[in-house]
């Protein structure tokens, strides 16, 4: 009997997962890094002649900012149609998300203005630095690139077609279709992109270090350790004292209990990786299947926390870093900004980098020629976003839960105590190592690939 027990349990363990392309792209950038920063350290004016390289990286980006920004707040618009058709737990998961959002920007907008980071590092736009430079191939290779589309018309523009394609019912759905396949050709480009990241981003820092030496190192380091101690505030914080408030339950309890989830996330630097291993493990604290089949997907793509802080955060680094501030009337703009502009893009490599980019466009354009350095050290800050993102889904699965009274608190209370411990054969994963069945989303729900 026992053997059989361990044989099944042997059989639901999935197998050994393997490094898939971005992995190699986190590590081609950080090396990239690494080696820029060398550069620019021993050989200061090779690392400034290498700022073309950040140059045509960035107008990269620029390029595909509003196909990005179209398909996924058009689609974005309408998946929030159909999460809040699903009564009253899609509701309240809904109002939730925003709120949370809305906070996690602000707490984001105070951290950067007090802390002040990128003070000091003077970068210029890149448009100054390439009239002074008279390179005939950098010129060519830029005028390669298609210029980049206003980013205000093109949010307009998706917002009219979304909140149309929802007023035509079934006969937009076609059209829906079209935008969403759409969408992976656009996300298919940017992949395509965020592969020549290494090269972008060993140019731009190359050149920053090699202009201002130890202070941009300096600086960067103090974005990502500032970015690192917000997120660990607002998780202990903010979110704990609303779970202890509205369920009794304890933060760091909850974060024992998805340990070995974190560690999952951390290797993967992906939250999609521990999707099916949280919606069981909720359903397993005592939150009901319809609640936990609703929640957690939907906050996939709508509650991203740890997203909404960089989002700001790196915003304030970059017009810090160009001495070109931003006034609190635009802070407050681009807030909105983001809350509009981070749904319905989670889980594709580089669309924070968009979204961010896109924000930078509407409010000031020439702050876009400062996202080399953010583009950088934006991997070395993927894997506390992904946590802060999962963590956030866990409390609000819980929260939703208690609200709607589907959360039975006592066994809620034993499984987070470890008195009743998770059972891992619980996961019946399939030969991919996917989602077991309780993971499939609602009809409707998109269930990302990532943070």
């Amino acid at each position: 009997m026992s053997s059989q027990r361990g044989g099944s349990a042997a059989k639901a363990r999935p197998a050994r997962r393997k490094l898939d392309k971005t992995h190699w792209l986190y590590v081609a950038v950080i090396a990239a890094v690494v080696f820029g920063a060398a550069i620019g350290l021993l050989a200061p004016e090779l690392g400034k002649a290498l700022k073309p390289l950040g140059t045509m990286f960035i107008a990269l980006i620029k390029m595909i900012i509003a196909p990005v920004i179209f398909c996924t707040i058009a689609l974005g618009v309408g998946s929030i149609a159909k999460a809040a058709t699903v009564g009253k737990v899609g509701g309240l998961a809904l109002l939730y998300f925003m709120a949370m959002s809305t906070v996690a920007l602000a707490i984001g907008l105070v951290v950067g203005n007090l802390i002040h980071p990128g003070s000091g590092l003077h970068l210029q736009p890149y448009e100054k630095a390439a009239a002074s430079e008279e390179n005939s191939t950098v010129k060519f290779l830029l005028e390669m690139i298609p210029g980049d589309i206003p980013v205000l018309p093109t949010l307009v523009v998706a917002l009219m077609v979304g909140f149309a394609l929802q007023s035509m019912g079934k006969q937009g759905e076609p059209i829906l279709n079209f935008i969403q396949h759409l969408q992976k050709l656009v996300f298919k480009i940017m992949m395509m992109i965020m592969w020549v990241a290494p090269i972008g981003a060993f140019g731009a820092i190359a050149a920053v270090v090699g202009a201002t030496g130890w202070a941009a190192i300096g600086s960067m380091a103090i974005l990502m350790g500032a970015f690192y101690l917000t997120c660990a505030v607002f998780i202990v914080v903010i979110l704990g004292s609303i779970l202890r408030v509205v369920t009794g339950l304890n933060i760091f309890a909850l974060m024992r209990y998805l340990a070995r989830e974190y560690l999952l996330i951390f290797a993967t630097s992906s939250s999609e990786s521990a999707l099916p291993r949280l919606i069981a493990k909720m359903e397993h604290a005592g939150v009901s299947k319809p609640v936990v089949g609703i929640t957690v997907p939907t906050g996939y793509s709508f509650n991203l926390d740890g997203t909404a802080i960089y989002l700001t955060m790196s915003s304030i680094f970059i017009s810090t870093a160009m001495g070109l501030p931003m006034n609190l009337g635009e802070q407050i703009g681009l807030l909105v900004f983001m809350v509009i502009a981070s749904k319905g893009a989670a889980g594709v490599t580089g669309a924070g980098l968009a979204t961010l980019a896109a924000g930078l466009a509407a409010h000031k354009p020439v702050l876009l020629d400062g996202m080399g350095v953010i583009v950088g050290i934006d991997k070395f800050m993927s894997e506390c976003r992904a946590l802060t993102n999962f963590t956030g889904n866990a409390v609000a699965t819980l929260l939703i839960g208690k609200w709607t009274h589907e959360l039975d608190v006592p066994q809620a209370r034993a499984v987070l105590s470890g008195a009743v411990p998770f059972d891992e054969s619980a996961l019946d994963f399939d030969d991919h190592g996917g989602v077991p069945a309780s993971a499939e989303a609602a009809p409707g729900e998109r269930v990302p690939a990532g943070v």
